[in-house]
């Protein structure tokens, strides 16, 4: 049982890093919104606007609860892995860092939380604001390296706190305009926020600047490590985040009918929200991942890259499944009933086999022609909003014919054509991913064709495409690899990186085009028929040799 745990532990440690990440970026942006950016809003609006404190004050106390409890949560299970993995004791297990970093987080999360249940809160709730950010940074890169650690603990620090800023108090600032029914409280609260995000994004920027000089030294470590692929990912969505933000910006600054304009800030507003958090959890993928300044003579040089990402015709004719390798869990068994021990075990990486090649031809077969299937749904759903073609909005229903591909095809080792049961074969952390994203396939193509022929008019049925498309963006961020050979890790975060950030953009760009009115709407409605697409694209070109 510990075993089959530790079999998706890599992957359910990212997942885990990313919430608890969003959750302190949600306290600690709840607290600074609070006390800094409506400060004196009693003396402008003395009428309505304790209303509007006590109930962001509730969220906030919400926030840190719920921090409370995953990173209770976590410290339990990362202790247990620990434990069961090196055979130390429980005893040995308190001193260290993460758990100290862990309590600090809890300490402070718990203060917040009952701290925001007074009638004001005071100025003083800002420190525990700051410990929470502590102990993000005790467990963080910075924390761990001997040469300029001063520096890079303040560069970190400072991340953090601008996060927390911007992105953790976006939701306050919206849910205080949804709060409000005073169109100037609102548009004062607006003015306010947006002097503390654009201070948020300038420290934010220099300091991921000034981190990444560090981490990622040189243009090799950047296109040579999955380190620095996953920083360029992030700056690609903080780039997007950047766009959202400058156009609420222009929408202050240009002014116009006061409705409008703030139909518009609250729009932007949610897809800067989606957006700004996936950065996060990209953020939380990196802690899995040796900085590039660490990997040295193991960057993946360019002529590798080159040859793997050259294009060639897609391989569309199924391999035997005689060709495979044998299936590891059946190895595993064999070596258990000879009395054989299995080698000692990392967390969330298995050891590396080189595939077949029937391996390389089964997994390129199924890329392709997933890749062939989102491609035609991409070209129909462009179709469809030309008006040329009627049947053309029926475009949802290839993703149905994608899942079950996908769910019969995608694992080999796994039911129902491997030798593991259906449930057993979640104890892999690649089929689990696999079987999720299934689920979202589904959900997603379902809902939409519903939308699509008029079957289904609820403007909540409608947002299930964006959601499932976003989130399935943001797990593509955090698919995992075996760390056994760095090369391969790296050759496929290079394709599934582009298909998160697709995901992640057709998404949040539908969401605005179902949200926005006239003309930013058609815009909107433009972009993510092309990311479907692109995604297409990328996966029939799709290789592994």
């Amino acid at each position: 049982m510990v075993a089959q745990l530790l079999d998706v532990f890599g992957f359910l440690s990212v997942l885990c890093r990313g919430v608890t990440l969003a959750l302190a970026a949600l306290t600690s942006g709840g607290t600074a919104f609070l006390l800094i950016t409506l400060r004196g809003v009693y003396r402008a609006f003395p009428e309505g606007s304790g209303d509007i404190t006590a109930r962001l004050q509730r969220w906030t106390a919400r926030a840190a609860a719920a921090l409370v409890l995953a990173q209770a949560g976590w410290l339990g299970a990362n202790s247990t892995v620990l434990v069961a993995t090196t055979g130390i004791g429980f005893g040995d297990v308190w001193g260290a860092n993460f758990f100290m970093s862990g309590l600090l987080m809890i300490a402070a999360a718990i203060v917040i939380s009952l701290g925001m249940r007074v009638s004001r809160p005071g100025s003083w709730l800002l420190f525990p604001a700051a410990a929470v950010i502590a102990a993000e940074v005790m467990t963080s890169h910075s924390a761990a390296r001997v040469e300029s650690q001063l520096a890079l603990i303040a560069f970190t620090a400072l991340h953090h706190a601008a996060t927390a800023i911007w992105i953790g108090g976006l939701p306050y600032w919206l849910l205080a305009l949804r709060s409000s029914d005073s169109i100037p409280m609102q548009f004062w609260m607006s003015r306010r926020f947006s002097r503390s995000a654009q201070l948020g994004v300038a420290v934010l920027f220099a300091a991921g600047v000034g981190l990444t000089f560090f981490y990622v030294p040189s243009a090799a470590a950047f296109v040579g490590t999955s380190y620095g692929l996953m920083v360029a990912a992030k700056i690609i969505l903080f780039a997007l985040v950047v766009m959202l933000g400058g156009l609420n910006f222009l929408a202050l600054r240009k002014g116009g009918p006061p409705e409008n304009v703030l139909v518009r800030l609250r729009h932007f507003g949610e897809a800067e929200i989606g957006i700004g958090f996936t950065v996060i959890l990209a953020a939380a993928s990196l802690t899995s991942q040796p900085p590039g300044a660490d990997m040295g003579k193991d960057l993946v040089r360019l002529p590798a890259i080159v040859e793997r990402m050259a294009p060639r015709l897609p391989r569309m004719q199924t391999p035997p499944l005689s060709t495979l390798s044998p299936s590891t869990r059946e190895t595993w068994k064999r070596q258990q009933q000879d009395g054989q021990q299995r080698q000692p075990y990392i967390p969330g990486a298995e050891t590396y086999v080189p595939p077949t090649e029937g391996d390389i031809a089964w997994s390129e077969y199924n890329h392709h022609w997933a890749g062939l299937i989102v491609l035609v749904a991409g070209v129909l759903a462009l179709l469809a909003r030309t008006r040329m073609s009627p049947l053309a909005r029926h475009w949802p229903l290839a993703f149905i014919g994608l899942a079950v591909f996908l769910l019969i095809r995608a694992d080999p080792e796994n039911w129902p054509l491997g030798p593991n049961g259906f449930w057993e074969s979640f104890s892999s952390a690649d089929v689990l991913q696999h079987r999720l994203f299934v689920i979202l396939i589904l959900g997603f193509s379902l809902f939409e064709w519903g939308v699509q022929t008029g079957r289904m008019r609820s403007g909540t049925a409608a947002l299930v495409f964006p959601l499932v498309c976003s989130a399935g963006g943001a797990l593509l961020l955090t698919h995992t690899h075996a760390l056994a050979n760095i090369q391969e890790e790296l050759l496929a975060e290079m394709s599934h990186l582009p298909l998160g950030i697709l995901g992640v953009l057709a998404g949040w760009s539908r969401w605005l085009e179902l949200r926005l009115p006239g003309g930013e709407r058609r815009i909107s409605g433009r972009i993510w028929p092309v990311c479907l697409v692109l995604v297409g694209s990328v996966l029939l070109f799709y290789r592994e040799a």
